[in-house]
């Protein structure tokens, strides 16, 4: 049989709700029911410390973080505010396990209850260790931590650049290890190496160094060293952050990570092109050792030395080798000696034949230089120039030759002068360029002529050189002017009458 409600013999019940006799329990509103249980809920849960498994994290515009908590078999919808958000020291994502610390309320729009976190941490070493690998793994595919990103670091930097906390040990020590290699001009950031807000504070001097002007008054560092002491995960986890590792990656500088001990390891590490096991190992691998340095330049100005002066030392026994080899001096000029006493005896001898010789010949020739013979010579001379007289007749023959050359090569001038024919009323026509016009289609090619008369010069223009009106058309068998009066016609069409005329 079916089973029978409670109430279905009540004589209250019916179609129209009324109130039993007595009953002074009012019916509530959903608003108002939903604020007793809100207020029940937080009266008996205002503060709780939950662990599960961050899901569906959104960050609203507003700063907001919405989120889920879940375990094996069962779900907590969460909210936490943006000034809670904000001194968060990690950033949260879906799959990493927390311990949030909070209130339970209910929110009556959706009838359902959830969390507002105050406080989120991750719950344990292993979830922190699990949230590095995720991290590093993402970062590792966007390339960040490629080896040929990795740049050469500066032998000498002139400025080194060092961010880490001004008071702690770690500045110090890079400061003396530095003072003892290589003094080095170093600007100090100083920034928070643990805690809140220390991940930014670190990635904001990396790219405050990089943002720094070459000639400004702060110096461009050659050389950044991102420092910190040794500690535990929790302490070094600034240093794991997303926003410090892409600022080192980032960086136009280049970057050394001395972060914690040889042990310690962070994804800082990974992205800066070297990695210090310790702080004063950077300051060790920034600069030489300036003693090992004036050594290295000692021996290479030795080894110069001794470059520069080895040929001449080599030159010095090739020059002693070759000269104990030459001849001597008296044996080169022995021959020469005997052969210039030769020469002369020879010439003494010479000398006296040719004396001998001469004066033979002077005796023989002096006959011939007597006085009367002289003079019969000088007598016989004059008569023959007495008998030598120039004679008219041939200079005038020879003028009257010259004079007829020149008078024919002037009649073949006048025969050959192109302006002679000008004077029997013939014209001479030229373009602009000087050149004689020789014919009608070099004529009107034209746009203008010179015609030279015998009294003057006249320019004029062909036909074809003016637009002719309608109704009239140059003549076509018009030439150049072969008779002695010219011929001009004027364009059809021209109103100024005073315009000169056209050629054709």
């Amino acid at each position: 049989m079916p089973e029978v409600p409670p109430y279905a013999d009540d004589p209250s019940a019916g179609l129209v709700a009324k109130g039993a006799p007595g009953d002074n329990a009012a019916p509530l509103s959903i608003t108002e029911i939903s604020a007793l249980l809100k207020r029940t809920v937080e009266d008996r849960f205002g503060f709780v410390r939950v662990r599960g498994e961050l899901s569906g994290v959104k960050r609203a515009a507003s700063g907001h973080l919405y989120l889920a908590l879940k375990d094996e078999g069962a779900r907590l919808d969460g909210v936490m505010w943006r000034g809670q958000v904000q001194r968060l020291g990690f950033r949260p994502e879906d799959g990493i396990e927390v311990v949030a610390t909070g209130k339970l309320t209910t929110y009556p729009g959706r009838s359902n209850y959830q969390i507002v976190v105050e406080r989120m941490e991750i719950a344990g070493e292993g979830a922190l260790l699990a949230l590095l690998a995720k991290t590093k793994a993402r970062l590792e595919a966007e390339g960040l931590f490629d080896p040929r990103r990795k740049r050469a670091l500066p032998f000498l930097p002139r400025t080194i650049g060092v961010v880490t906390s001004p008071t702690g040990a770690v500045i110090r020590d890079i400061l003396h290890r530095l003072a003892d290699r290589w003094p080095s001009h170093v600007v100090v950031w100083p920034v928070l190496v643990q805690g809140q807000g220390a991940a930014e504070q670190v990635a904001a001097a990396v790219r405050g160094f990089s943002a720094l002007p070459a000639d400004g008054a702060v110096p461009r560092p050659d050389l950044v060293i991102v420092a910190r002491g040794g500690g535990s995960i929790e302490d070094l986890w600034a240093f794991n952050e997303e926003v410090v590792v892409r600022a080192v990656a980032e960086s136009t500088i280049p970057v050394i990570a001395a972060v914690g001990h040889e042990t310690d390891t962070t994804l800082v590490d990974f992205a800066a092109d070297r990695r210090a096991p310790t702080p004063t190992a950077a300051a060790e691998m920034a600069v030489p050792v300036r003693a090992e340095i004036a050594a290295q330049i000692a021996d290479l100005a030795l080894r110069q030395r001794r470059c520069a002066l080895r040929p001449v030392q080599l030159g010095r026994e090739r020059l002693a080798a070759r000269a104990q080899r030459l001849p001597r001096p008296e044996g080169l000029l022995a021959s020469s000696t005997q052969r210039l006493d030769e020469l002369g005896e020879r010439l003494r001898r010479g000398l006296g034949d040719r004396i001998a010789v001469a004066a033979h010949r002077l005796q023989g020739q002096a006959g011939r230089l007597s006085a009367p013979l002289l003079q019969y010579q000088h007598r016989h001379a004059r008569q023959q120039l007495d008998h030598a007289r120039l004679r008219p007749d041939d200079l005038l023959r020879r003028i009257a030759q010259e004079r007829a050359r020149v008078d024919a090569l002037d009649r073949l001038r006048r025969q050959l002068d192109p302006k002679a024919p000008l004077a029997r009323g013939y014209a001479l026509v030229t373009g602009p360029d000087g050149h004689v016009v020789r014919g009608r289609a070099a004529a009107a090619a034209l746009t203008a002529m010179t015609l030279e008369f015998h009294d003057g010069t006249l320019v004029v223009s062909p036909a074809g050189a003016a637009a002719p009106s309608a109704g009239t058309a140059p003549p076509e068998n018009s030439g150049p002017i072969t008779s002695g009066r010219p011929r001009t016609t004027r364009a059809a069409g021209l109103a100024d009458p005073a315009r000169q005329g056209d050629l054709f």
